[in-house]
Parts: structure tokens; C-alpha cells; sequence
């Protein structure tokens, strides 16, 4: 029986299986996709359908390509998987956030290796209980560009550690206009006791549709770097903090994490 999904192209991305490389980097922002567009070689634009902006080049001589998510784990979710149907197995997301440790500075990067799920779309991946990881090689790959691309001050360090994805922005910024702020406060507390690192999106939902989607004779890699805007404990405190705006170092260390990469899987 025919369906709406048997067309050739994706149902969502609005691409085929030859548009895409192997090495993908998910930023969320489809404005943003063209500025990373620019570090490729001989980089087009494939496909721009709602939130998803696609373009692909080349690195090393190898396909890749940059691919926006939208806000949030469902929608991130949705990308992941039809870039799998494409031919896709690597992943980088690259992002924002907001500091929670109070060791992040506003223009750090955060090498994310694993996400707590305080949203809800891992739920509709995996069961209650298992974590959403990173895969090592790429966490590893992406530790390694960002070392080279850091300094010692505040604001150019980065660190490697566990994050938090929500599904609800203002949760994190203003929880009082919730019905339920205490429980998300109470929640929030225990993360800041457990020394999580950020708080942002969608690294959760991209984690758990890389871990379900990885088979035997397919291995789906997914990693993320993302860069603290502020901190919002040093802000409740009163501390002193940096604020940053731009993405570049992050979008520089998904770069150069792909070409460790590259090289590592030739």
C-alpha cells in the first residue's frame, strides 16, 4: 500500500540519498547553516524545507554536510532520522547553551559526552534509566580540536562532561511562570549538585535516535560542542561572569573534529 513516506525524497529534509555525506554537523539555527556552509569546499545548498536548512561540501576531499535541527528534541529528532535513510552516520551538534557549573564561563565550550534527559523525546527512543551518550571516538575527536582552539582565561577554556536537555527554554529562565516550579527548581538543584556542566536542547534526542538507530552493520557516531552563552547560577549569585555571542570557535571545533575524524576512519 502506498503511503505519504514512499516518495523519493525525505518526508521532512526534502533530500535524496546522494546528498549527503557521511559526516554531518547539526547546528540548530538554519542561519547559521551557511556560515558554516563557508569552511567546506565547493559547498551548495541541497534542500531548505520548515526548520531544516541543508547544504553539503567537501573536507579532506570527503562529503559533508551541515544540517539545521529547529529548536528542541523533536524536531532534532526528525533530522537525525532521515539523515540515517540518507546515508548519514556521524553526527556533531553545535550549539548553545547556558552555563550551570559554575567553572563555565560565558564563551566556553562544553564538550558534551552525555545528556540528562529532562525532556521528552529520548523517551520515545529508549526506556527510562538508560543514559543518552556520546560516542567516544567523536567525543574524543572533538576534545582534542577544542584543546587546540582554547586558552586559560575565562571564556576560552572548554570542558568535557555531562549536560542537561530540556524541552522548555524558559524553564531554565524564568521556572516562576510555570505551574510547576518547584519541581523544576528542585530538579535543577540536584543537577547543579551533580556538577552538570550546561543546560540546552536537543543533544539529549540526538543521542538516543544515534543509539537506537546503530545496528551491527551500522554504526550511527553522535557528538556535540556547545557554546556557553552566560551562566545563569553565576548570574543567580551575583558572580562575576562573560557573555558571549558568537558560535564560531564552536562551529571551528565540529571542523577540525571531522577532520580528526576523516583521517582516523581512512
Amino acid at each position: 500500500m502506498a503511503t505519504i513516506m514512499d516518495d523519493e525524497l525525505r518526508f521532512h529534509l526534502k533530500i535524496r540519498n546522494e546528498d549527503v555525506g557521511r559526516y554531518v554537523i547539526l547546528p540548530g539555527d538554519p542561519g547559521r547553516v551557511p556560515l558554516i556552509a563557508e569552511k567546506l569546499e565547493n559547498a551548495v545548498q541541497i534542500a531548505q524545507n520548515r526548520e531544516y536548512n541543508v547544504y553539503t561540501g567537501y573536507l579532506s576531499g570527503v562529503k559533508v554536510s551541515v544540517c539545521s535541527t529547529g529548536i528542541g528534541g523533536p524536531s532534532a529528532a526528525i533530522a537525525v532520522e532521515e539523515l540515517i535513510d540518507s546515508g548519514a552516520d556521524t553526527f556533531i551538534r553545535v550549539g548553545t547553551s547556558g552555563g550551570i557549573d559554575l567553572s563555565v564561563f560565558g564563551g566556553d565550550l562544553i564538550i558534551a559526552e552525555a545528556a540528562i534527559r529532562a525532556e521528552g523525546t529520548s523517551y520515545e527512543y529508549m526506556p527510562q534509566g538508560y543514559p543518552a551518550l556520546a560516542d567516544f571516538s567523536v567525543t574524543s575527536a572533538l576534545a582534542k580540536a577544542a584543546e587546540k582552539l582554547s586558552g586559560s582565561e575565562p571564556g576560552e577554556r572548554f570542558h568535557v562532561g555531562v549536560v542537561h536537555s530540556k524541552d522548555s527554554f524558559y524553564g531554565e529562565t524564568n521556572p516562576e511562570r510555570s505551574a510547576v516550579c518547584d519541581n523544576i527548581t528542585s530538579r535543577w538543584d540536584s543537577y547543579v549538585k551533580c556538577g552538570c556542566l550546561t543546560s540546552e536542547m536537543e543533544c539529549a534526542a540526538i543521542y538516543a535516535v544515534g543509539l537506537t538507530r546503530s545496528t551491527m552493520q551500522k554504526k550511527i557516531r553522535c557528538g556535540g560542542v556547545l557554546t556557553a552563552l552566560w551562566n545563569a547560577e553565576r548570574s543567580k549569585k551575583n558572580l562575576p561572569d562573560t557573555i558571549c555571542h558568537s558560535s564560531e570557535r564552536a562551529i571551528q571545533c565540529a571542523i577540525d573534529a571531522i577532520k580528526l575524524l576523516i583521517e582516523a576512519d581512512s
